[in-house]
């Protein structure tokens, strides 16, 4: 029984398609988080029965468990779901056309992908990073192919630039391609960058926004209280730019954290639906994607659709983090090799 009433679903962009409020990301089923297969579709299948109807994952997510946990969990309920996966990440250390955005590459992976998802088709088949390199032709191309072939419904992106995003758009309806009708950024409280352009970008364009991380990688869960210390987590090992507390910009984090929890707890909610209802209260966001590991992760982040944000607190929410400001540059989830690499800004290397 679904805990979600018809006003709470949402449009995906001007697709039709209707969404819940959440998605389920799938991120953490498999070794990279919660290597239980059991209780990972314990967890999906909670997720279903509360009203969530898009899962994603990608690929590269524990190589392929990922995919493969969701798929087992889908078996009779797979025409209830809005399925979502991505490609582009590397699939084999040696072999380095395992992974990108190239035609060879897409065409091959999502056979892949569709094996172990136990599907005939995929709803959402997204670009899980841009390519510079890479003409976007080249992936809108096979990606249109897809489509035509019913093995895919819809095209998506994931992290590109506010410029990324016009260019695949210009792309093809020049080219006569299907078009990305959605765009998953990384957006939360301590991370509104894309509020300054790829937001309004995606407004203008008619893009579905799905933003990941809303709780800024585990930051804004309520584990960070002034005073307390915080558990270890295996987050700091993996991204270290995001997560090691030594560091000035996660230091002022964490200040803007103490702040938040204060306001949270005058509000009467936990910091995790005052998170999560930040992101969904602004009017380019269709569904914000979710990565519980556990289960009782998944049950302190359901029931959002509920929470009503009053003016007074978003205003404080912005006095704390001002609009389109990003505390960390390690949580934008992608650098553009202009910023990366010295090559591409200097004409010489005398």
């Amino acid at each position: 029984m679904t805990d979600l009433t018809s006003s709470d679903w949402r449009l995906l962009g001007t697709t039709g398609v209707r969404v819940s409020p959440l998605t389920l990301g799938a991120m953490m089923f498999g070794a990279i988080g919660n290597p239980d297969h059991d209780e990972s579709i314990r967890i999906i299948h909670r997720a279903l029965d509360a009203g969530i109807n898009v899962i994603d994952t990608a690929d590269v997510y524990s190589r392929g468990e990922s995919e493969e946990i969701v798929g087992k969990a889908l078996k009779g309920r797979r025409d209830d779901v809005v399925l979502a996966t991505k490609f582009h990440g590397a699939m084999h250390d040696d072999d380095p056309n395992q992974g990108g955005n190239s035609r060879r590459w897409i065409v091959r992976e999502v056979e892949s992908s569709l094996r172990r998802l136990q599907t005939d088709h995929i709803d959402l088949y997204q670009v899980h990073r841009p390519r510079p390199e890479i003409d976007i032709d080249e992936t809108l191309s096979a990606l249109s192919d897809l489509v035509h072939q019913g093995k895919i419904r819809y095209i998506g992106t994931s992290t590109f630039l506010p410029s990324q995003v016009v260019e695949a758009q210009w792309v093809a309806e020049r080219r006569h391609r299907e078009r990305p009708v959605t765009e998953q950024p990384p957006y939360s409280i301590l991370a509104r960058e894309v509020e300054r352009d790829l937001l309004p970008t995606a407004q203008k364009h008619g893009l579905g926004v799905l933003p990941w991380s809303p709780l800024a990688g585990g930051w804004l869960s309520g584990r960070h209280r002034p005073g307390v210390e915080a558990p270890t987590s295996s987050r700091l090992q993996r991204q270290p730019g995001r997560h090691d507390p030594s560091s000035p910009e996660n230091a002022r984090k964490l200040e803007a954290v103490h702040a938040l929890q204060e306001l949270a707890d005058e509000a009467g909610l936990s910091l995790i639906h005052l998170a999560l209802a930040f992101v969904l209260e602004h009017p380019a966001v269709s569904s914000a994607i979710i990565g519980p590991r556990t289960l009782e992760q998944l049950e302190s982040q359901l029931g959002v659709e509920k929470v009503s944000l009053t003016q007074d607190v978003l205003d404080r929410i912005d006095e704390i983090v001002p609009p389109g400001t990003t505390i960390n540059e390690a949580d934008r989830g992608y650098a553009p090799p202009a910023l990366t690499e010295a090559r591409q800004r200097r004409r010489s290397s005398r």
